[in-house]
This record gives structure tokens, sequence and C-alpha cells, in this order.
């Protein structure tokens, strides 16, 4: 049996999976301390199936926690960047086109040094050791000691990245040290903020992740942890710690699996209504389709796989706001994207409260049933009308965004504020509410493989196509297995390959995903989890 965890803004959610079944599934109010609404919702899900610690063998869980430091700008560490480039490079330096209040958190620590390679691996400059080292001396003279370390078409030669880790490491052993190469793809200034973003974490990720394993021990689970990527796939508790940036966007992935999973579709379109937002997805054969365009986090570009997701601003918590009309017509009507968020059901009408939310409407139109009906008995009939049309325009309007073509395609609907989504939703050949609907996003954690990609350039002056497919496809399979993936079950899923026409030695882009099934886990211990 295993128990899939997923963290969000307003609720956390977890249910306990026996193979495909679902024998238990409850919800918590997220706290501040995340660790303590996690604990929260793995007891009552224990409670609910009858299930003893010993019977758990795994533990999967998403959590927002890394995305929501980004975007609040709290418990970040000042964070130093070495880029290798010179003498080219110096027009853009990095932190470039970073917001302001986020270049101060974080120190604006910048040092530029020789290094990295042409688009086909020829050099630009040679690394300078000595410079490197005198770069290491300064950043931990000033109290820094996390480090991002991005070099010039390092998707082509990583080498000078790995130099320059062994180098800084050498001089500061106490540095801890991102290298881009890991974390991005092609695009210098995007893959280095993504560096830099996985640096500036991950002592939250040290945290976040001790305290994950501390609830675990405190729940009497003697089990493997693994953590929620974005694309649908685990981590191992370990690579957590190393790439918390690889987080970014899991709960939206996870709602997406658990769709398909709880469904069956495998290609079509997932709305996942939360308290405060609605997160419209594609899936693409069983999972969720990849953003093809560098992506925005608080506003930092960065060019690591992100699902292609729209968020718009309707959940069971947005505020509904009606302008004059005459009786009975209810007037132009607003929902959202304000949202009483975790305190709907304090401030809602159905719960006592003295707010008309997206919840009341859904309660008065009869699509829910859900806390005191008669609260809600005397609101305008046009207005529930109103709103509830355009709460469908809304969600309608989204699904024809994401999709690629004009013909009708399977809608699925998740989420807690799945009930505000009306059978029939135009754009939609079908509208399927699955059982355990509210609960997908955890399900989607709890039936997770492990995951890993590459995307890099090959020149084909050194090697054939073949030679390199086959690295590209190593390469790729061995980084499933330092996920947590079993070495016997990891496939590869998905290759593309992409000719650089216009560029000398005919250089080629592969890009490869590789998906296995959990190795078998030795328990927590005190260092981590077992993998």
């Amino acid at each position: 049996m295993r128990i899939g965890v997923d963290v969000g803004g307003t609720n956390t959610d977890a249910v306990a999976m026996s193979g495909s079944e679902v024998v238990g599934w409850s919800k918590a109010v997220t706290t501040p301390d995340v660790t303590d609404g996690i604990v929260t919702a793995v007891r009552a899900v224990l409670d609910d199936c009858g299930a003893s610690p010993d019977a758990i063998g795994a533990v999967m869980i998403g959590t927002t926690h890394f995305t929501n430091a980004l975007v609040e700008g709290r418990r970040l560490v000042p964070t130093a960047v070495v880029r290798l480039g010179l003498p080219a490079t110096r027009g853009l330096p990095p932190f470039i086109d970073w917001p302001e209040r986020l270049r101060a958190v974080l120190g604006d620590h910048v040092y530029l040094c020789h290094g990295g390679h042409e688009f086909d691996g020829r050099l630009i400059s040679p690394i300078d050791h000595d410079e490197l080292r005198a770069a290491a001396q300064d950043i931990v003279s000033k109290g820094v000691s996390s480090v991002a370390v991005a070099s010039v078409f390092s998707p082509v030669d990583d080498s000078f990245e790995a130099e320059a880790r062994d180098v800084l490491a050498g001089e500061a052993p106490e540095l801890d040290i991102s290298l881009s190469s890991e974390i991005g793809r092609l695009g210098l200034l995007e893959r280095e903020n993504a560096a830099v973003v996985n640096a500036c974490l991950r002592p939250l990720a040290e945290r976040t992740v001790s305290g994950l394993i501390g609830a675990l021990v405190e729940l009497g689970l003697d089990c493997p942890l693994h953590v929620s990527q974005n694309d649908g796939t685990l981590m191992s508790a370990d690579f957590a710690r190393r790439y918390p940036v690889a987080t970014f966007a899991s709960g939206p992935t996870n709602s997406m699996r658990g769709a398909a999973f709880l469904s069956g579709i495998r290609d079509g379109v997932v709305i996942d209504v939360g308290g405060t937002t609605s997160d419209v997805g594609v899936l693409v054969h069983g999972f969720p389709r990849e953003a093809s365009t560098a992506v925005s986090v608080a506003g930092v570009r960065t060019n690591f796989r992100m699902p292609d997701v729209l968020s718009l601003g309707l959940g069971g918590g947005s505020l509904v706001r009606s302008g004059n009309g005459a009786d009975g017509d209810g007037g132009d009507v607003t929902v959202g994207p304000d949202s009483v968020g975790y305190e709907l059901t304090d401030r809602a009408l159905v719960f006592g409260g003295g707010e008309l939310t997206a919840t009341d409407i859904a309660a008065a139109a009869g699509m829910a049933d859900i806390g005191d009906r008669s609260t809600v008995s005397d609101v305008d009939a046009g207005l529930v009308g109103n709103a509830v049309e355009c709460m469908q325009d809304m969600l309608a309007t989204a699904v024809e965004q994401m999709k690629t073509s004009a013909d009708p395609v399977p809608v699925v609907v998740v989420g807690g504020g799945g009930v505000l989504v009306r059978d029939g939703l135009a754009g939609a050949s079908e509208t399927i509410r699955p059982d355990y609907f509210s609960v997908a996003s955890a399900i989607g954690a709890a039936i997770a493989q492990v995951g890993a990609e590459t995307d890099r350039v090959y020149s084909m002056a050194s090697m054939t196509r073949d030679e390199a497919m086959a690295e590209a496809r190593s390469v790729t399979s061995q980084r499933a297995v330092d996920a947590g993936a079993d070495a016997a079950t990891v496939e590869i899923t998905d290759i593309d390959e992409i000719p650089l026409t216009y560029l000398p030695s005919n250089a080629i882009r592969i890009r490869v995903k590789a998906v296995g099934d959990l190795a078998t886990g030795n328990g927590v211990s005190g260092g981590g989890v077992g993998t």
C-alpha cells in the first residue's frame, strides 16, 4: 500500500492506494508549517482505511512549498552566479532580467569568468582556475554559500561546469553548487536563471525534506519518501534536496495524472478547480503537455521543463459581485479573481458567513449539495443564473485556448471545486467528473513513476547520429535511476531530434525522457530516505 499527498494552498489531500484501488482519503487544511498539515492528513487517511503504518510501502508528496517561496521572495538565501563565457556575454550579465525585489534578496553577486563553448563544441576561451579560486574566496568572504554555475552552451559540452564546480569546491568545500547543465535547456539566460533559482532554494529544500522525513517518523512510517516533479513523475528525497526547482508546478501535473488515471482518458483537457484558481492543462498519452517556450516564475524567465497550464482566477472561494439590473435580471456579474481562499468555511454564505462565493452559487443552482443551502435560498435567481453562465464561459474559453484544433475533446474535471463545472461545457465532447475527483492530485502523486530528462546538442563532427542517440538514451536512463527508479524498469518514453540546419558540423539537438517504476526502498533513516 502507498500514500499520496498533495499540499495545496488551501487544502492538503491524502489518499491510500492498494494497487489501483483507493482504500482511503482525507482532506486537511494546509498549515503554515506544511508538515503539520501532512501529519494530520496522513493520520486521517490511515484511520479511514484502517491500515497500520507498517503496511505502507512508500509515501509520495507533491508540494507548492518551493514555488511559494520564490513567489513570496521569502526563505531564499543570497546566491552567487559564476558564468563561464568571457570575453563573450558581457553585454547581458546575470540577473539582468530579474525583478528588483528578488535581486535584492539574492544579493546580485556576479562573477564573469573565462570559459564556455561555441554551439559546435569549440572553445570560447580556456577555463582559468586561478580566476575561479579568487571568485570562491570572494564569495565566502561575503558570507554566501549557494552558487550557480553556468557555462555558455553547456548543453553541448558540460565539462567546464563540472570542472568549475570541482575548483570552487576545492577552494571552499562549504559551497553548495548548482550546475545549469543539470537543470535547464538551451538558452543561456533562461538556463542560468533556472540554476540560480535552484541554488537559492537548496537550503530550504534541505530543511523541508528533513521536515517531511520527520513527519513520516512521527507517523511511525518506515518507508521511502518520494517527491513529485513537474512532469508528472517522482524523484527521491535526496534528489529533491539537490533539485528543488524540479517541484515547480507539480500540483497541476499531479492533478492531470490523477485525472488520466481515474477517467481512463489519455488525450484530452483537464480542469483542476481549487479554492482560488482553476488550472487548465492538456493530456498527451496520459502525461501533461509540456510548455514549448520559456516560462516565467515569479517574474523570472526559465527554461526547465514545465507543464503547459493556463490558470484563471476562478475557484470555490471566488467572490461573486453583481451590478444593478432589473428585477430577476441579475445585472452584470463578475466571478473572481479575488477569493476568500482557505477562509471559505468561515466566510461563504452556506457555511454561515456573509460573503457570496462561487460555492454559494453552485449550491443555489443545485449543482452542489454543500453546507446549509437554506442560507442561499433568497439569492436572486437572475444573479445565480448569470453567475453560473459567467463561470461556464470562463472555463469554456480557457479550454478553447488550450486546444490545438476546433474539434471537441474530452474534458476531465477534478479538484475540490469541480462542482462549479456544469455538464455539457462548450467545446467538450464529454464532461467527465470521475470518482474521487476532489483528491485527484493526491492520487496522481500516489500512482506516479520516476522520471528524468536530458536536452543536449551533439556535433556530428565528432560522432555519428547513432552514437549521439545512444549516449542521450544512456545518460537519461542513468538520471532516472539516480532519481530513484528501478534500473530494470526504466524505459525511454519520448525522443525529440531536431537538426540545427544552418549550423556547421551537422549539429543536432536531442531531447530524451525516461520513466521507470519506483525502486524498492529501505525505509526512513536519520540521514534521509532509502531508494
